[in-house]
């Protein structure tokens, strides 16, 4: 990715070297294979009435207990160089201004506002609108705060632990939290909180599925739309789709526990993650990621 010499975002806090405790909330973080338990079309404003018309049903759902998980603290970013780590945050900091510039224009379109989300940086541990966290959590989206939270040693484990190395595979990661957020502004992720309530476990990781796979949707809208600027180099676009494939649940869970559990699924499969990147990277629409009406 041609990031270098862009814009950087105002939003990004560091937190590293700090730690902090709370009460655990919930949380939308990215799985990373810790055990078993991640025409004209609709507009944004479609979208909003397409989740009302699906708040009755079992629909946009995840299960903070399933994702946002526990764990003690694995490490911290002090094992990474300062230079190298300075150069992680100028990448992060410039691929959220990235997706700021993508989603206002988006949402502009759509006669709406976008308000921008923050992305903290931390080490170890850190405090958050939904609790304390763990660099073992991954990168996670927290709608109380509307914030983005990752430790930036995540990208070393996406690499070397996950097999899923570049650097566009690390904007993914970063657009798919985004995508989360996005959520949570259309009304997705408050309508399913709401709804969960009257869920059962199993109906809560289906639609827990539905609602990442369309983070994964507004990701691949995100990297569409990078592309078109001339920001991607060749073999980026294969570097998102298989970070996508190697953090879908079936590859997690082969890799963790030797055997998958599809009813335990709450991210979505390899094929999944990677067809719904692809779909928004084609079509750069929102309204090509309704994945509550879709057949999956």
């Amino acid at each position: 990715m041609r990031w270098k010499g862009r814009r950087q975002s105002g939003n990004v806090q560091d937190m590293r070297g700090r730690s902090g405790s709370t009460g655990r909330r919930a949380g939308f973080r990215l799985p990373i294979g810790r055990g078993r338990r991640g025409g004209r079309g609709l507009g944004l404003g479609g979208i909003l009435v397409l989740v009302a018309l699906y708040a009755g049903m079992t629909a946009l759902g995840i299960d903070p207990a399933v994702l946002l998980g526990g764990g003690t603290q694995t490490g911290s970013s002090s094992s990474q160089a300062p230079a190298r780590n300075d150069e992680a945050k100028r990448f992060v900091s410039t691929v959220l201004a990235e997706t700021e510039d993508v989603w206002h224009a988006l949402f502009q379109a759509d006669g709406a506002r976008y308000a921008e989300p923050v992305l903290v940086l931390f080490s170890g541990q850190v405090r958050s609108g939904c609790g304390l966290a763990s660099s073992a959590t991954g990168p996670f989206y927290c709608p109380a705060d509307s914030k983005v939270y990752i430790d930036l040693t995540f990208y070393d484990q996406l690499e070397r632990g996950l097999n899923a190395g570049g650097d566009f595979a690390q904007a993914y990661v970063l657009a798919h939290e985004v995508g989360h957020h996005v959520q949570n502004l259309i009304g997705v992720l408050p309508r399913f909180n709401e709804a969960r309530r009257s869920m059962s476990a199993v109906e809560a990781n289906r639609m827990s599925v539905r609602v990442e796979l369309q983070a994964d949707c507004f990701a691949g809208i995100w990297a569409g739309h990078t592309d078109k600027k001339g920001l991607l180099e060749e073999g980026d676009i294969e570097e998102a789709l298989n970070a996508a494939r190697q953090i879908g649940d079936d590859a997690l869970q082969r890799r963790s526990q030797g055997y998958v559990e599809p009813e335990s699924f709450n991210h979505g499969t390899s094929k999944q993650r990677a067809a719904w990147f692809r779909r928004g990277l084609e079509s750069g629409k929102p309204a090509a990621c309704d994945t509550f009406s879709a057949a999956l």
